[in-house]
């Protein structure tokens, strides 16, 4: 019997078999040693390394942070008026980002509330300012019926919702709205202004931010602290108890130093003129008036103007949109003139008893510049300058003092200078010098300055242009005798809980250092000028003596060889009416200036509103209904019928938006 044993050769190739085998096993143990260690590692690396942060990464996905906007703060008038306020109403608002077909939704949200073509294109406006999943409002205000019937419908439009929300609100629609502003959505230039300042996240859950006035100005303390409430969410997102909440703290209230029923009556005084006017309070800078007139209503922008409106307001000829008070600017006319006397005593230039005949006219260079009619007053003092408006006698001293030394006098005054109002957007306006004249222009040939360019700057012209509220403030320090207050709109802030009142711009008086002698030579000029000169008709019977001067200002330039025809002229070419004034004459409590727009002489148009505001604010009195119309008309104006106490005129009843109701036009 044969054995069949294995050759060499096969048990060299068995052997071979195994060594190869071993191998890959000893690989494969060394892959899942590795792969072990790769989730050992990584497994450390998440528990320890980043334990923390995967722990709030954690938590956020099992809880939520929602923002409580604060309720803003309202604005109020020195007498307690409220002027802005808040309201509750619903809001039904789509999420872009969660409805398919936007615009089959909105066609079929219609069929259940009102919506119009207007609220389409605001809708339209405000997805293209926000992003796709912000809730926004397609109507706002919706009555108690169209709640119900959407509330019925609600599971049929997934990404619609009712909100309740706080409403900003005008109540005397068009009154100072110059003066408190409005409120209207945040745009992006809002939120990049809000990152600069870190204050980003205070305004989360925020939409609206003040945009125009006090408003704006006061953004902080009326906008009040964001609260936050934490709550846990299941995993669908639904909130399903509350872990911490902080509760927002409501804006602050705002006093401002205004007395809206002065205000209503300036405004009214105006009628459908142009014009504006600043009332100080000398003795501290409070702003007792501020009218710019045409006006507008802010109501209009709180949920976003509609195209219309906004073309309205826009493309006016006659500019509601412009604050005459801040940024309008105007020569100031002959009301320059008791300024420019009381340069020439402060630098020497002229003596108060120093005589300058006025012929009716001055020669300089050949050109000949005019005065009254061309009618000569004869030898004039300063005082007669100031009571008879003597162009002669400034055309003279401009002469004599030169644009620089002119300059450096009223700069500290104001002219020309942001005053510091607490209000945006103020402007300077011009106050001419050799200096500004060769950076304002590019040409070489238009830097230099001429002396013939220096004559027209005594009466007020030239150059020279500047606000109401600069115009205001320097009559405000010369009836102060040269103590000068900073003007202020806002006196206080109101905590909205305690109604504490905190005190806000309180201010020492900067000093000019007039000498009281010089400053008694202007008022004794300005006092003659409402008892014996150009005012003195429309200050007749007052119970009180009041300082003041009327001006002439040219809204367009005339030629030297032609004579002001107001008849000749459009209504826009026509001449300025200006006056500045304080009272009473012996201790000054009210200092006013005001501008009505190519009305002509200042003792015409403006001298009767100011009379009217000094009757209002020193006796108590209201212009009776023929006065007041006949103010409106621009007719000069005496006490043509019995005033009435401001008692028995209250003021006009707010205006309250019902629920589901826009505030149109």
């Amino acid at each position: 019997m044969s054995l069949n044993l294995p050759s060499l050769a096969e048990l060299r190739d068995s052997r071979a078999e195994i060594q190869r085998f071993q191998g890959r096993v000893v690989v494969v143990q060394w892959v899942v040693l590795c792969c072990f260690l790769l989730l050992a590692s990584r497994l450390a690396y998440l528990q320890v390394v980043r334990h923390e942060d995967l722990l709030a990464q954690a938590e956020n996905n099992r809880t939520a942070i929602l923002p409580t906007v604060p309720p803003r703060g309202t604005i109020l008038d020195r007498n307690g008026v409220v002027l802005a306020s808040n309201y509750s109403a619903y809001t039904l608002e789509i999420t872009p980002s969660k409805v398919k077909d936007l615009e089959a939704t909105i066609n079929e949200l219609s069929e259940l509330v009102d919506i119009q073509t207007r609220d389409r294109r605001r809708f339209k406006r405000l997805r293209e300012e926000s992003k796709s999943f912000d809730s926004l409002p397609i109507r706002n205000r919706l009555t108690d019926e169209e709640v119900a019937r959407f509330s019925a419908q609600s599971y049929r439009f997934p990404g619609v919702e009712i909100k309740a929300r706080l409403f900003r609100q005008y109540p005397y629609g068009e009154l100072a709205s110059h003066v408190i502003g409005y409120i209207g959505r945040i745009n992006q230039r809002d939120k990049d202004r809000l990152e600069e300042n870190d204050d980003a996240a205070n305004y989360r859950g925020t939409e609206y931010i003040g945009k125009l006035g006090v408003e704006q100005r006061y953004e902080r303390e009326l906008h009040g602290i964001t609260g936050v409430n934490e709550v846990e969410t299941s995993a669908g997102g639904r909130a399903t108890r509350s872990l911490s909440n902080r509760p927002a703290i409501p804006g602050q209230n705002v006093v401002l130093s205004i007395d809206i029923q002065l205000q209503k009556m300036v405004e009214d005084l105006f009628g459908n003129r142009r014009g504006a006017l600043v009332a100080l309070d000398p003795n501290n800078g409070e702003v007792l008036a501020f009218v710019s007139k045409p006006t507008f209503d802010p109501n209009l922008f709180v949920d976003g103007i509609d195209v219309e409106n906004w073309q309205m307001l826009n493309e006016s000829i006659d500019k509601p949109l412009l604050n005459r008070a801040l940024r309008g600017t105007y020569p100031p006319g002959s009301t320059y003139k008791p300024f420019m006397a009381m340069a020439a005593l402060a630098t020497g230039k002229r003596s108060a008893s120093a005589i300058t005949y006025d012929a009716g006219s001055w020669t300089y260079g050949g050109h000949t510049f005019r005065s009254h009619g061309d009618q000569g007053l004869g030898p004039v003092d300063m005082v007669r300058s100031i009571v008879l408006s003597s162009n002669v006698y400034y055309y003279s001293l401009a002469n004599d003092m030169g644009v620089d030394a002119i300059h450096d006098f009223m700069k500290p005054l104001g002219f020309g200078q942001i005053t510091g109002i607490d209000l945006p957007g103020e402007v300077r306006g011009i106050l001419p010098s050799t200096e500004w004249k060769r950076n304002y222009f590019k040409r070489p040939e238009q830097k230099k300055w001429f002396g013939g360019e220096t004559i027209s700057l005594g009466i007020g012209q030239g150059y020279n242009t500047f606000t109401m509220v600069q115009l205001a403030s320097a009559t405000a320090t010369l009836a102060n005798g040269g103590m000068q207050f900073k003007p202020r709109v806002v006196t206080a802030t109101q905590d909205a809980l305690t109604h504490a009142q905190s005190q806000v711009g309180a201010q020492q008086p900067l000093s000019l250092g007039y000498k009281p002698e010089h400053v008694d030579v202007i008022h004794k000029g300005l006092v003659g000028v409402v008892t014996s000169g150009t005012s003195q008709r429309v200050f007749a019977g007052a119970a009180y003596t009041s300082a003041g001067k009327t001006g002439t200002a040219q809204a367009v330039t005339i030629g030297q060889k032609d004579k002001y025809d107001a008849a000749k002229l459009s209504e826009y070419q026509r001449d300025h009416a200006l006056y500045m004034a304080y009272a009473p004459a012996e201790k000054p409590q009210i200092a006013v200036a005001v501008v009505v727009e190519n009305a002509g002489f200042g003792a015409a148009s403006a001298a009767p509103i100011a009379r009217r505001v000094f009757d209002y604010w020193l006796l108590g009195q209201y212009p009776s209904e023929e006065d007041m119309a006949a103010t409106q008309k621009g007719q000069t104006a005496s006490p043509i019928g019995q005033p009435r106490s401001k008692a028995e005129v209250p003021l006009m009843a707010p205006k309250v938006l019902p629920a589901g109701k826009a505030d149109k036009p």
